[in-house]
């Protein structure tokens, strides 16, 4: 076999990995999705807040359970929990801002349900939160270099 189609093989099997993995981190969000729906639900149908109260609260809950998920099976981290927590919650607590931000526009602006909003901004957010936890949250630190020699 040539160096490039060896190439090509490495190249597919490294996205068909990366899209697994995605598919997994979505499978197992959607736990925390549910507590974040329950909430929402709960807390507006209560009528105890308005739908973006309400979903920042939901949010927040499903931020925690899809902590523990993404720590312990999707990216199997040994980062400890005081630096990744730190960074989780910065990746979420962005999360939330554009996930009221969006809420507020889709509901307040453009006086769309709140339960479609959601559902599409959940979309829109699952992929910031993939992103920000793959690539910083959760990722080991690599170790030093040695300086070359010369």
């Amino acid at each position: 076999m040539n160096e490039v189609a060896t190439k090509r093989e490495a190249g597919t099997a490294a996205l068909l990995a990366r899209v697994r993995h995605i598919v997994l981190f979505a499978a197992l969000g959607a736990v925390g999705t549910l507590a974040h729906y329950a909430v929402l639900i709960g807390l507006v149908q209560g009528g105890l807040a308005g739908p973006v109260l309400s979903s920042s609260a939901g949010f927040l809950v499903g931020g925690l359970v899809n902590y523990q998920l993404g720590r312990r099976l999707v990216f199997r981290s040994s980062v400890p929990h005081r630096s990744a927590l730190a960074k989780f919650f910065t990746i979420a607590g962005i999360g939330l801002m554009l996930n009221a931000l969006l809420m507020a526009l889709l509901t307040g602006v453009l006086g769309a349900p709140y339960l479609p909003a959601q559902i599409l901004v959940t979309g829109l957010l699952m992929l910031w939160h993939y992103a920000g936890n793959a690539a910083w949250t959760f990722r080991a630190a690599r170790p030093a270099r040695a300086p070359a020699e010369g």
